[in-house]
């Protein structure tokens, strides 16, 4: 597997996102699955994972704390705080989004004994809470990096002048956010200023939530998947979307790799500051992203997919209103 830098870290080129072992796009898979794809990707090279406390309220730090922490030396673990599941009148937890210092402390603690480890080594706040200044969420970040409970910072969907901000409290080491052929918002300043504070800029949903990997049966959906509430998957704006895949389908063909490969492979492709993450629940599918390691992309075909497939020509917002309201990131 490939290298690249991650701050202080060296790690394989592509990462694994561990929400979709029991968050996000249906019914978890039994835990039986996760041990299997957690340890399949250790052992096919990959050594950044990526984490949360809210992934399943808890459930894919305990996953991974259970069947990784045993390997803790042989890769870079990543989580995040600030948004996570806290109980409502009923006793249900419901997802809330809170950077206040205490709050971020505490979550610390919490995910440290659900990753059963000493040290997290990068630290995200998973959203800037808007009600409370980025100074002070950073600030009680580098506090933990002082008390030697996290090594590095990470910020996630923040805008260029928020992680200008923060980077003045504390050195940021990776600005992770949705990137992909379908969403270029990144692009608009984010990647630039990463580059010029010498940020890693980690990208989640390089395939464009599955869109990429070819077409989806939108209409089977879980109840409980997230697509269901984003724009770009509703009838009207995925029957237009659904247009830009034959051309798609015919460059990975021509390339002769898979069509999720082709997405993968143009990211690394933009930058060498740029990590992917995808996430699966699929050993199959684990082994063809990791593929894409391999997939050499000329200027031709750089040039012809993103010209076919960017904000112009894909119908429809990323997020509703309200997944739209809670992030940082810049719009076209």
């Amino acid at each position: 597997m490939q290298q690249r830098q991650l701050g202080p870290f060296k790690v394989s080129a592509i990462g694994l996102g561990c929400m979709n072992i029991c968050h996000a796009y249906g019914a978890p898979v039994s835990e039986q699955q996760a041990e299997r794809v957690l340890l399949g990707a250790l052992d096919a090279g990959v050594t950044h994972f990526d984490t949360a406390a809210l992934y399943g309220f808890g459930a894919s730090e305990t996953l991974v704390g259970k069947y990784l922490s045993p390997h803790r030396s042989k890769f870079t673990l990543a989580s995040k705080c600030g948004m996570q599941g806290v109980p409502n009148a009923d006793g249900v937890k419901v997802r809330v989004i809170d950077g206040r210092p205490e709050t971020i402390k505490a979550t610390c603690e919490e995910a440290l004994k659900r990753l059963k480890t000493d040290v997290i080594d990068l630290y995200y706040l998973h959203r800037w809470d808007k009600q409370v200044p980025i100074e002070d969420s950073v600030g009680a970040l580098s506090d933990l990096v002082r008390a030697g409970k996290i090594q590095t910072i990470g910020l996630s969907e923040v805008s260029a002048p928020t992680l200008r901000r923060a980077q003045a409290v504390h050195p940021i080491t990776a600005v992770q956010t949705e990137y992909s052929l379908w969403t270029r918002n990144p692009e608009i300043a984010v990647l630039d200023t990463c580059r010029e504070f010498g940020i890693a800029f980690v990208a989640f949903s390089p395939v464009a939530r599955g869109f990429l990997c070819g077409e989806l049966n939108v209409g089977a959906f879980d109840a409980k998947d997230i697509r269901r509430s984003m724009p770009r998957f509703a009838p009207e704006n995925y029957a237009t979307n659904l247009t830009l895949l034959p051309g798609y389908l015919a460059m990975a063909n021509e390339v002769g790799c898979t069509p999720a490969q082709l997405a993968i492979a143009w990211l690394l492709h933009r930058g060498e500051n740029i990590l992917p993450i995808p996430g699966t629940t699929s050993l199959a599918h684990l082994k063809d992203d990791l593929g894409a390691a391999n997939v050499k992309l000329d200027a031709s075909v750089m040039a012809r997919l993103n010209d076919h497939i960017n904000q112009h020509t894909v119908k429809g917002e990323r997020y509703n209103a309200q997944g739209s309201s809670e992030v940082d990131t810049e719009v076209f």
